[in-house]
């Protein structure tokens, strides 16, 4: 994708893939490839007055959150022909699908679905990796897909909602600046006071509670003197 972007290739242009060989998770993590889920770029064209570029990796999330909420709760959408399971009383899916800050999306405490942000020049390409019809095993921390809870779409189908979906959410970033933003990924992620703790660039280990995000949706995590700490890179662990 990089080298169409390097060729002029438009802002809204996907590209997608069976199953990627080449494929490589953050921080050169072991990348699994199943047939049937969804290996998917685009292309963001930076433009002069845009906010940070770092803040996409929010605005894909939010809307891959979106798109998998409507497939989750409403058995309506896209004529799904099997019925979603049933959740225990006073449970809703929205519990169930959470943001982690600052690319991963989880369902039920596991990992379903990842976004990598690269940028090159005025392009941002931005690639999402989502478990549609299975999830890996044997990793460093536990995955899920969305064929354990409904019938999952396939990749070009769930691809076409995706697309419109980030589209909505890419104009709104740049409408609405990071205040909407970062109220609307917050809406979607841990309730505040959630522990965790963030492995830094250096490997650092900080634990701490979620304290929201910051104004520059930086992540704040409250430590244990009551005193908070912006961070603006690393892994997010729950405790």
């Amino acid at each position: 994708m990089i080298a169409l972007a390097r060729q002029g290739e438009p802002e809204d242009s996907w590209l997608r893939a069976e199953r990627q060989i080449g494929g490589r998770g953050r921080q050169g993590r072991k990348w699994v490839s199943i047939r049937g889920n969804l290996y998917a770029s685009t292309i963001v064209r930076l433009k002069e007055d845009d906010p940070p570029p770092a803040t996409l990796s929010l605005v894909a999330g939010s809307a891959l959150w979106s798109l998998v909420f409507l497939e989750m709760n409403d058995p309506d959408f896209r004529g799904h022909v099997s019925k979603p399971v049933e959740l225990e009383p006073n449970l809703r899916w929205s519990d169930k699908l959470v943001l982690k800050w600052p690319n991963d999306l989880l369902l039920d405490g596991a990992k379903m679905a990842g976004i990598l942000l690269e940028r090159d020049r005025d392009a941002v390409i931005i690639g999402f990796g989502v478990n549609l019809a299975d999830h890996p095993r044997d990793l460093d921390q536990p995955a899920n897909s969305l064929a354990k809870y409904v019938d999952p779409p396939t990749p070009d189908v769930f691809l076409d909602y995706l697309a419109g979906i980030f589209r909505h959410s890419l104009q709104e970033w740049r409408e609405h600046g990071l205040s909407y933003l970062r109220y609307s990924w917050m809406e979607k992620s841990f309730p505040i006071g959630q522990p965790m703790a963030i492995h830094d660039r250096d490997n650092n280990r900080i634990s701490g509670e979620f304290a929201g995000l910051s104004e520059d949706c930086a992540l704040r995590l409250r430590l244990a003197d009551g005193s908070v700490r912006v961070m603006h890179a690393g892994d997010v662990f729950l405790i």
